[in-house]
């Protein structure tokens, strides 16, 4: 096999460079020197990456999340085989910022590939940048912050998340996977195991890792403390198996196949389009019901209506981001909010009334709502024989 060369940087920012040669992908050059990067040239270039010529890609390693360009030239070289595959990273402790820098790493990595070896411009990113977050990281950003979304949309976050994924993000989501976005809302609220699967390039993917997260905001205070939490692992490969066997919650991507058998590591895992599960507790969440078409429907014609808006009165202000973020974050404090009211009267008994208070179908709905009830430790609720009827 070819061997390929990365490049990384973190926050405190460390910069690597890693390269493939006939022995495989290797580490060819990092800043600082003294940090723990085992394995980090199989998560900086994805699997497969030999078949595109350019791609982007969000990793976890350890208490650190990175972003690594890819790039591949042809060369007239028999040790290289013809092609010199490289890619530039950074990693930080927190994904919100890297997408600021990704100009900057594609130039990068183009450098590399025409000039290898010249490292003085990632010797002074990586001074000028290495004071900019704290030294350790253990103080990560692990999910879509549910406090920095307020009824209004919390802006003093939303800047950063504006700019860790460009517009056309959500929007793109939303085409991509159509009324299944309804289904993967459910699973992400019940912080379900979810693993994307596609080939190469893997940055647009890296990018439904992300919206997957936003699908499970919650901002009422307590809501949520006491169940595991949704984490966004990005892109993952066969060196993670020991890592996500040990996880509860998370969505990940990976151009992996072989994931496909490792069926105890996930409960949902999506191909392309298609979103399946082994679980037979869950395989019922996967319909769509009545309630679930009528959310889309109105997702997409708020979506329309924005977009009209945005183009006969210039409104720059409102984004589709902020109108996804808060369909689904309005949608999920609607549920909690009627559960807790339920849950404090003195016969806490679910009724169609207070399902349908939900945004549920009081019969389509009903396993998920069981589902919630048990994640979320909704245990003095009563659930009669013919749930949610009064």
């Amino acid at each position: 096999p070819l061997k390929e060369e990365y490049c990384l940087i973190s926050l405190p920012f460390m910069c690597v460079c890693v390269c493939v040669y006939c022995l495989g992908n290797m580490l060819e050059w990092c800043l600082p020197g003294d940090m723990n990067l085992e394995g980090v040239e199989f998560k900086a270039m994805a699997s497969g990456s030999h078949r595109v010529s350019s791609d982007f890609i969000y990793f976890r390693k350890g208490g650190y999340f990175g972003l690594a360009c890819f790039a591949n030239m042809a060369v007239d070289s028999v040790v290289e085989r013809g092609a010199r595959m490289k890619s530039v990273g950074i990693l930080s402790t927190s994904y919100t910022l890297l997408y600021r820098y990704m100009s900057f790493l594609e130039h990068q990595v183009r450098l590399q590939l025409k000039t290898p070896g010249q490292y003085s411009p990632l010797e002074a990113f990586f001074e000028d940048k290495r004071s900019v977050l704290p030294p350790d990281g253990e103080s990560v950003v692990t999910a879509c912050p549910g406090s920095a979304w307020g009824a209004a949309l919390n802006h003093c976050m939303h800047p950063e998340m504006k700019i860790t994924h460009p517009a056309g993000c959500m929007s793109q989501f939303i085409q991509f996977f159509g009324e299944q976005i309804m289904v993967l809302w459910k699973l992400a609220l019940l912080r379900r195991r979810i693993l994307i699967f596609s080939p190469p390039p893997v940055g647009v993917v890296c990018y439904r890792v992300y919206c997957c997260c936003c699908l499970a905001n919650v901002s009422i205070p307590g809501v949520g403390v006491a169940v595991p939490e949704f984490r966004p692992f990005f892109y993952v490969n066969v060196a993670d198996i020991d890592t996500l066997d040990t996880e509860l919650s998370y969505v990940a991507c990976t151009t992996e196949k072989i994931f496909e058998e490792k069926r105890d590591l996930y409960d949902v895992y999506v191909d392309n389009q298609n979103v399946r599960t082994t679980r037979e507790s869950l395989k019922p969440l996967l319909r769509l019901s009545a309630a679930d078409r009528e959310k889309y429907r109105k997702l997409t014609e708020q979506r329309q209506m924005l977009l009209y808006s945005q183009e006969e009165n210039g409104d720059c202000v409102s984004s589709e981001e902020d109108h996804f973020i808060l369909f689904f974050l309005e949608q999920n404090n609607r549920i909690f909010q009627t559960l807790s009211e339920v849950a404090g009267r003195p016969e806490p008994i679910l009724t169609q009334e207070s399902v349908r208070a939900m945004g549920l179908d009081p019969h389509g709905d009903r396993l998920f709502l069981l589902h919630l009830l048990e994640t979320y430790g909704y245990d003095s609720l009563l659930v009669t024989e013919h749930p949610c009827c009064s």
